[in-house]
């Protein structure tokens, strides 16, 4: 078996800094462990093909009963070699051997470690690069050591340091330190919290692919990758051999939903060796059980068994660890997937086929029947193929995606003709579309271009092919031109569906409306089409057509609680909570948005992404940035191998602005690469990736302070001639294009992401007080017309700016006290921040330092509470020019390297920390400094546990499942260092820095 090593950084890295610790003169104790054929050996002997000087030794099955034999493999057959009396002798025997060794004796030469033996070069370094390196003493598969070597290896190990041999690392391996035949005083020494312990588990699935393109014949798709992983665990060992022996049929299986993967040689004989030791009942049993699935009813295996009375059967597979069971449990399982499958395959295909027809016959259910009669043919079965394609399409309208995809691709397999297996594909393909289960984009798009043209096969490569959003509008057109929207009137929908999302991901609101209309005048109940409704409000709401945003909420104020609404109704519920967050109710925004978010489990993908994004702009906006990153997370965990879909660019892009406003600007700028490529925006204005990149590079660059870099980014996303440059227009005259240019839904609306302000206050700094105020006009008079009170705060803050530029400090003082009226109405803290701020540079520069001194401290409380940390910055500088700074609370953290401006620590560690939308907002539990290491989530989930929420409830706040509730909770208590809840509560009640989930 060629050796090829893939993955465990994490775990080499921990190895590392164990050898480092211990070459500086600390002896190190590592223990290794992990289940058979989880690359035990493979990682240690990896480790140490660059450690000069090794001990090794292994222990085998069986030679138990050997004493010191393994010891004997540690220090050879020389000089002081056993037999020895006791483990004591024996372990004074090792430790003489490693004092002996050249590497760990004293040197007399001068180096940069100290004295070296072996002298140094004319740079005064030594000339041995084994100097002040350690030696590793290893044991392997410790399991089966015998009981004198091991003792004789712990008296060692107490004493390296004592005795003059500190620079040793003892790396003991063994499959569970657990294990009876580990004797307790080592289970104790290696297993402590002294020790360095390494616990391995199962190569995740892109580590799988890389070991497929090394040993397979061909690469392993993502999807064929993650189905191994679920099979296989992850274990190399079980993973070398299926690519090994399979070959490229193991690549088609694994594609397959419906099918069931061969088992890794190795498993497969060890259960068919126990098979022929059970009974006829026994192995009738298993046989059975295996072609109902991985667990199954007793009752319904026996059946299909023929047995009348299974439990004395059930008892010998039990005891033969072929089966599980529960005392209070009807159902019995198989202990893995790969026991499961070693059972499965050791049938013969026609006894396999005929249970199945046996299972067939025993259904309750149409579903199951089909399953069973889909694995029972041999080959094609047209009418059958029919049957499982009208099913899996009744699952497409109740919304069961996996079970639709496997029906369809059952249909497909067993399709009479070219035709029809295509299509049947192509729906299956769709499924996995709308469960967010396409990992890999480019591979799936590449099988649907082998098709015969069609609508569908347009429609799907326009789906998947949103990164290249020309592209994607090029292959929707020719699946428009192809579909006949009276004959298929759900297929049109469909197209009409991702042209709204394409034109809203292009911020053509009105574009995006009128085609999300056309959707739900086709199909208005297509499950397939669930985000047009928003798309319509949404489009509504920010094309600027007058008074229809108030009447859409008019409309939509007696909707249902998301929990009891229909899914018609809950794609209302979020429209309406986008049509707040436009309108700046923040507060209903994100009540409706929340209950949509943890309503809509059976939705659709992009739906779920959807919602979780209009979340996240509301929370953004409202100062709850820990909440706004962590409702990014899942969203872009559903789309960051399938392509930038633009609700991904969108999270992107709120990512990124939190990030710049927190000073976190490597996480920012990481957010940056990946919604371009790592390139740049480098694609045109009309896409609706250069729209939101364009927004994040603007927020980065005003963050860093760099406004020819906002210019830059903004300018281009400017109406024709909105800068003045080539019109004919009369510029006294704002609204001169205002009419003509609303249709096409230009991305300057008011309610929508800001940013006229922020290229008018750049091109201000830069000295373009002409363009400033012709972008500004043109903002100010489409806030007015629509009342956004946001907006109209921007504006007048800008204006003010701009007017103090010119000298004009009367226009500038209304300009900011009109910023402050606005302020009062709106509910965002970071907008209310920046006028704050911007009026106190003003008065302090018009020598009003009082004044000043209120505007900027009520700044210094907003940003101090948001941990906005390059406005907290330049607030703290015109304090510190103003006069001293009274009292308030510490910034903690490192980002960028952090800075101790004006008496306060500024600073953060680049992870997110939480917001808040004013002082004595009610919901805020204290967090230490030291624990920024904390991701968003766990902040989040710290907070609720901490305010006696219980995990399950928890879990519907924060719409996950109870068992992310519990990872995240074990994170938090390693990270805080704290036992239990009641300590966690009692720590962040003690803490300085606000988390947002307890009040």
């Amino acid at each position: 078996m060629r050796q090829v090593f893939v993955g465990r950084k994490e775990e080499l890295a921990a190895l590392a800094r164990a050898r480092e610790r211990a070459g500086s003169g600390r002896p190190q104790r590592v223990l290794v462990e992990g289940p058979a054929g989880s690359g035990k050996t493979a990682l240690v002997r990896h480790f140490l093909e660059d450690v000069p000087r090794v001990l090794y030794a292994e222990g085998e099955d069986g030679a138990t009963a050997f004493p010191y034999g393994v010891l004997e493999q540690l220090i050879g057959s020389g000089p002081g070699s056993g037999p020895w009396a006791d483990p004591r002798a024996g372990g004074i025997a090792l430790l003489e051997t490693l004092q002996k060794m050249p590497e760990l004796q004293e040197p007399d030469g001068t180096c940069q470690f100290g004295t070296c033996r072996f002298g140094t070069g004319r740079d005064g370094t030594c000339r041995d690069r084994t100097c002040g390196d350690s030696v590793a003493l290893v044991v392997d598969d410790a399991q089966w050591a015998d009981t004198a070597s091991l003792g004789a290896l712990g008296f060692a190990a107490r004493r390296l340091s004592v005795l003059g041999v500190p620079r040793v690392m003892v790396v003991v391996v063994v499959r569970d330190i657990a294990d009876p035949r580990v004797p307790e005083g080592q289970r104790r020494l290696f297993g402590g919290g002294a020790a360095v312990r390494i616990r391995l588990g199962g190569l995740a699935p892109a580590e799988l692919r890389t070991l497929g393109e090394a040993l397979g014949p061909g690469p392993l798709t993502a999807r064929a990758a993650a189905r191994l992983y679920e099979h296989t665990g992850g274990n190399p060992s079980y993973v070398r051999e299926l690519l090994e022996r399979e070959g490229d049929g193991l690549g088609e299986v694994l594609e397959h939903t419906d099918a069931t993967p061969p088992a890794p040689r190795s498993c497969a004989f060890s259960v068919r060796s126990r098979l022929l030791s059970c009974s006829p009942d026994t192995e009738a049993l298993l046989a059975a059980a295996s072609v109902l699935g991985r667990c199954c009813p007793l009752a319904e295996a026996a059946l299909l068994a023929g047995l009348a009375d299974p439990l004395p059967a059930l008892e010998q597979a039990v005891r033969a660890g072929l089966l599980t069971e529960r005392p209070d449990d009807s159902v019995v399982r198989f202990p893995d997937p790969v026991v499961h499958a070693a059972v499965y395959h050791a049938l013969g295909p026609a006894r396999r086929r005929a249970l199945h027809r046996g299972a067939a016959a025993l259904a309750g259910d149409e579903e199951t029947a089909l399953h069973h009669r889909a694995r029972a043919a041999a080959g094609p079965a047209p009418g059958l193929s029919a049957e499982l394609a009208a099913c899996g399409r009744r699952s497409v309208a109740g919304r069961a995606w996996h079970k639709a995809e496997r029906q369809l691709s059952a249909a497909a397999r067993l399709a009479p003709g070219r035709a029809a297996y295509e299509q049947y594909t192509l729906e299956s393909i769709e499924c996995r579309l709308l469960a967010g289960d396409v990992p890999d984009a480019a591979e799936v798009a590449a099988q649907v271009g082998e098709f015969a043209a069609s609508g569908w096969r347009s429609y799907l490569l326009g789906r998947l092919g949103e990164d290249d959003p020309d592209r994607a509008e090029s292959l929707l057109r020719d699946a428009w031109r192809r579909c006949d929207p009276v004959a298929d009137r759900v297929l049109a929908a469909r197209i009409a569906g991702r042209f709204a999302a394409l034109r809203g991901g292009a911020a053509s609101d009105t574009e995006a409306a009128n085609w999300a209309g056309l959707a739900l005048r086709l199909a208005p109940h297509a499950p397939a089409v669930d985000t047009v409704r928003h798309l319509a409000l949404g489009g509504t709401a920010t094309s600027g057509r007058a008074g229809q945003t108030a009447r859409a909420l008019a409309a939509l104020d007696r909707l249902p609680d998301p929990a009891v609404a229909s899914p018609a109704q809950l794609q209302d519920l979020m429209g309406r909570g986008t049509l707040r967050m436009v309108t700046g109710d923040l507060t209903g925004a994100v009540r409706d948005l929340t209950g949509v978010l943890a309503a809509g489990r059976t939705h659709t993908a992009p739906f779920r992404m959807t919602a979780a994004g209009a979340l996240a702009a509301a929370e953004y906006r409202a100062g709850h940035w820990d909440a706004a990153l962590g409702h990014c997370e899942p969203a872009l965990a559903l789309t960051d191998d399938g392509g930038q879909s633009y609700a991904a660019l969108y999270c992107r892009m709120l990512a990124t602005l939190t990030h710049s406003a927190r000073g976190s600007f490597a996480d920012a700028r990481e957010q940056l690469r990946r919604m371009t490529g790592g390139t740049g925006t480098g694609v045109s204005v009309g896409m609706g990736s250069s729209v939101w990149t364009a927004l994040a590079e603007a927020h980065l660059a005003r963050a860093l302070g760099r406004p020819e870099d906002v210019v830059a980014a903004l300018e281009p996303l400017l109406p024709p001639d909105a800068d003045g440059e080539g019109s004919q227009a009369d510029p006294a005259d704002p609204l001169c294009h205002l009419d003509a240019l609303d249709p096409l839904g230009h991305r300057d609306e008011p309610g929508a992401v800001p940013w006229p302000d922020l290229l008018a206050d750049a091109w201000t700094e830069l000295g373009e007080h002409r363009r400033a105020a012709r972008v500004l006009g043109r903002y100010e008079a489409l806030a007015l017309r629509r009342d956004r009170a946001g907006a109209l705060m921007r504006a007048a803050r800008s204006r003010g700016t701009l007017a103090a530029a010119v000298g004009d400090t009367a226009v500038a003082e209304k300009a900011f006290r009109t910023a402050l009226w606005h302020a009062r109405r709106t509910q965002e803290p970071f907008g209310r921040a920046q006028v704050h701020l911007a009026y106190g540079q003003f008065l302090r520069r018009t020598a009003k330092r009082a004044r000043a001194g209120e505007q900027l401290r009520e700044a210094r409380g907003l940003l101090v509470r948001l941990r906005a940390r390059p406005d907290l910055e330049r607030c703290e500088r015109e304090l510190a020019v103003g006069g001293p700074v009274v009292g308030g609370p510490v910034v903690g953290g490192s980002a960028a390297g952090g800075a101790s401006v004006g008496g306060a620590s500024v600073g953060g560690s680049g992870a997110p920390d939480s917001g808040v939308d004013g002082p004595g907002v009610p919901g805020q539990a204290r967090l230490r400094a030291d624990a920024s290491s904390l991701t968003a989530q766990e902040r989040m989930v710290a907070g609720r546990v901490a305010a006696g929420l219980t995990n399950r409830q928890v879990a519907r706040e924060l719409v996950i499942s109870v068992k992310t509730v519990e990872f995240h909770l074990g994170r938090i208590y390693a990270k805080l260092g704290v036992p239990s809840r009641t300590r966690l509560a009692a720590l962040l009640a003690s803490q300085e820095v606000a988390l947002p989930g307890q009040d």
